[in-house]
């Protein structure tokens, strides 16, 4: 049978109906033939409490080990509860830390970079029949000390297994459905994207649209493992993110604002003077003069003022995007 990584983020293990929800999701994948591994970040908001009452104890010159040490115990929370919610339901799980699936990290508190996963504890607990519910954002340094992987780790945290398993997906499960277009809530018509390279998920994140970690999509990208973005309360298809992706030509569109001035960006593979001069006819058309144009790999950067963003980026999906 075919392993299966299911990475569940903090808004789908809020409270317990939700985390009996995503326990049901991995027992979907168990009954469809595959062998599921699940990675669960911190409950929603826990990381946040627990670094506010870091600050209030130990102020902000705190030591980077205990820091750690207390951060990661968010994601601990989520592992053992959602290995007792998959027991609960006749399953056998069991949860285990960073260093007990094997994630072996350098000494870089707060930011460590993963060095190689030993996953033999890992493949006992398949061979004997459970679940394994690893807490992700965390690892071990070469002395011992528990690590952390940086803000959204845990997306690390399930790539460098999957690569270490071999499994045949990584799926990411969230609040959302996928990537789509443009933000929906600025954007009504906006759609979900079937596929995606990894390169257009790099720049979407470079640009400000917090997707993935960037380092997780890059890991992914370096070692040909696909990812599937989808929801923890849908079991409808979300967003592939491949090395080819899907058309060339505009996949989506991004907006950032920086105090008076933004920022929309055309993000996709294959972008040249065409798409430039599309988009600028465009918005002179809607009477934005849109700014000077920078350019980075699979992006499209338009500079305007802050207030003419959203229009700027509706005006755009309307020309790029079919409907």
């Amino acid at each position: 049978m075919s392993i299966i990584i299911i990475k569940f983020g903090g808004s789908s293990l809020a409270d317990p109906g939700k985390i009996r929800r995503a326990a049901a999701l991995v027992l979907g994948a168990r009954r469809r033939g595959l062998r599921p591994v699940a990675v669960v970040s911190a409950p929603a908001d826990s990381t946040d409490d627990l670094l506010k009452l870091a600050c209030l104890t130990g102020g902000e010159d705190r030591p980077p080990r205990e820091n750690d040490a207390l951060l990661a115990a968010g994601e601990q929370i989520s592992a053992a509860l959602m290995a007792m919610a998959l027991e609960a339901e006749g399953a056998r799980a069991v949860s285990l830390t960073g260093r007990q699936a094997g994630i072996k990290t350098d000494a870089a508190f707060s930011c460590a970079d993963v060095t190689s996963v030993d996953a033999r504890r890992l493949k006992k607990e398949l061979k004997a029949g459970r679940i394994p519910v690893v807490a992700g954002f965390q690892g071990i340094s070469p002395a011992g000390d528990i690590t952390t992987l940086g803000r959204g780790g845990s997306d690390l945290s399930a790539v460098v297994i999957a690569r270490a398993l071999g499994a045949a997906a990584c799926e990411f499960r969230t609040d959302v459905k996928g990537i789509y277009t443009a933000h929906p809530a600025i954007v009504p018509e906006a759609r979900k994207i079937k596929k995606i390279s990894y390169g257009e998920v790099i720049a979407l994140a470079a640009l400000g649209t917090e997707v993935r970690q960037l380092r997780a999509v890059r890991y992914a990208a370096r070692h040909g493992i696909t990812l599937h973005l989808r929801s923890s309360f849908h079991d409808e298809q979300g967003t592939l993110v491949t090395e080819g992706g899907g058309q060339a030509g505009v996949t989506c569109l991004s907006i950032e604002k920086a105090g008076a001035s933004g920022k929309v960006s055309l993000i996709g593979r294959g972008l040249g003077r065409a798409h430039l001069e599309k988009a600028r006819a465009a918005a002179n058309a809607a009477g934005i003069p849109a700014g000077k144009a920078g350019t980075a790999k699979n992006a499209l950067c338009f500079t305007v003022r802050a207030a003419q963003t959203e229009e700027l980026l509706k005006i755009l999906h309307r020309a790029f995007i079919r409907a």
